[in-house]
């Protein structure tokens, strides 16, 4: 199915400006989680590859990302620390993260689409679609941009943590990960909260 096909009836129905906003790192046990703002012009035609960026590799996101840049009117990306995660807990630290992204853009928007169920505290006209990222071709770019955004940091907190092998779970739960935390424990970039936490309370990193 076209992904513009939603996009389009959103913007006959409340104007061209049209930004759809994701998020990229909410479950992983390590780094920050990002969130991503797209608005593209409003004779965009359908980008046919352009989907949920979990369904496509790291070869096609890294492709599809300059195709996105390229495209769009305007694009923004904000990232909130683990330790901001661990302030005001993850659900919170997604919603400010796009909030943040959003807040870049400096096209004025008509409607904002956001992935998910929820949306952040603003008085812009929104709706949160859940699964949006498989709806909405603004949704799915935005999920691209924020998930390549993640993982060029990770690969940079790499060379920071190289005991880690963060370059290659970017920071998710992976037994490699979870084999590195039991022999070094935690590093700085880890959350303390949320899923670090459980692990932690059921001994995992002991």
């Amino acid at each position: 199915m076209e992904l513009m096909l939603y996009d389009r009836h959103k913007r006959d129905e409340f104007g061209a400006h049209l930004i759809g906003v994701d998020e990229a790192g909410r479950g992983p046990l390590a780094g920050p989680v990002v969130a991503a703002a797209v608005i593209f012009p409003p004779d965009i035609e359908n980008l046919e590859e352009i989907t949920d960026s979990k369904l496509l590799t790291a070869q096609t996101r890294q492709r599809l990302e300059i195709v996105i840049k390229e495209k769009a009117l305007a694009y923004a990306t904000a990232a909130i620390s683990n330790d901001e995660i661990d302030r005001i807990n993850i659900l919170q630290a997604s919603l400010l993260a796009m909030q943040r992204a959003v807040e870049q853009i400096r096209v004025p928007p008509h409607y904002i689409l956001v992935d998910g169920n929820r949306l952040p505290i603003w008085e812009y006209r929104s709706e949160a679609l859940i699964k949006g990222d498989q709806q909405s071709m603004s949704i799915a770019a935005a999920s691209i941009l924020a998930k390549e955004a993640r993982d060029r940091l990770m690969i940079e907190y790499d060379t920071l943590y190289p005991e880690y092998s963060f370059a290659s779970h970017k920071g998710y739960a992976t037994r490699g990960h979870l084999d590195a935390i039991a022999q070094y424990g935690l590093c700085k970039l880890h959350r303390r909260s949320f899923q670090a936490r459980e692990l932690l309370e059921k001994g995992i990193y002991e």
